[in-house]
């Protein structure tokens, strides 16, 4: 797909992996998140790693840094990450941890993950669990910003500025890889994350 002629924040090239490895499992496993029932009460809590392994829902925020120009900040997913590495997702993403909560969690991410202070956010809308995005209620977060960014190294491997156009053609393609792996028939790989996925389709719909 063609890309923007913007500058990009690139770490160094890595090769393109999938699935878990060693060091993925030493990133951030033991970080306590909340449990919780299918009307996102709070039930208990556990490990980010026991959580993904026995695939418990849990919580997590989305944000999507909008230029005002018509564009969208995409972040590709450090290949420490333990799910998805490699994959181009949300501009900016995480777990609510125990006892805190969506909004207090998103601003707290932005400037962790991305290097930027925001002042309001706009509410979008929240996923509900399933099997694509990780068993998770996912918050979804809108800002207008335009950085200077500074993705953290562990977390972030580029950003890169797309058209909402780009995005588009982007995701109809991805959804026919997707449906060739689920059909067991060769493919290209799958890089978006279904849960970007998912959260790009509900925007669009949304406000076209």
């Amino acid at each position: 797909m063609a890309l923007l002629s913007c500058p990009v924040l690139v770490k160094k090239e890595l090769q393109y992996l999938f699935g878990l490895t060693g060091s993925d499992l030493q990133t951030d496993s033991s970080e306590l998140l909340d449990i919780v029932d299918d009307q996102d009460r709070v039930i208990g809590a556990a490990t980010r790693g026991e959580i993904h392994q026995r695939g418990l829902t849990h919580r997590s925020i989305h944000v999507l840094v909008f230029d005002g120009a018509g564009s969208v900040l995409l972040q590709k997913r450090s290949m420490q990450k333990d799910q998805c590495g490699g994959m181009w997702d949300t501009s900016c993403a995480g777990h609510v941890e125990a006892g805190q909560d969506y909004l207090e969690t998103a601003p707290r991410e932005l400037e962790e993950e991305l290097g930027i202070t925001v002042g309001a956010l706009e509410s979008l809308f929240k996923m509900t669990p399933t099997a694509d995005n990780g068993h998770e209620f996912a918050m979804v977060y809108s800002v207008v910003n335009q950085g200077p960014f500074v993705p953290a190294e562990d977390e972030i491997d580029e950003l890169r500025w797309y058209t909402f156009e780009q995005v588009d053609e982007w995701l109809l393609s991805q959804l026919k890889v997707v449906s060739k792996i689920k059909d067991n028939v060769h493919s290209d790989s799958q890089d978006l994350t279904s849960g970007f996925m998912e959260i790009w389709k509900r925007y669009r719909n949304c406000t076209s």
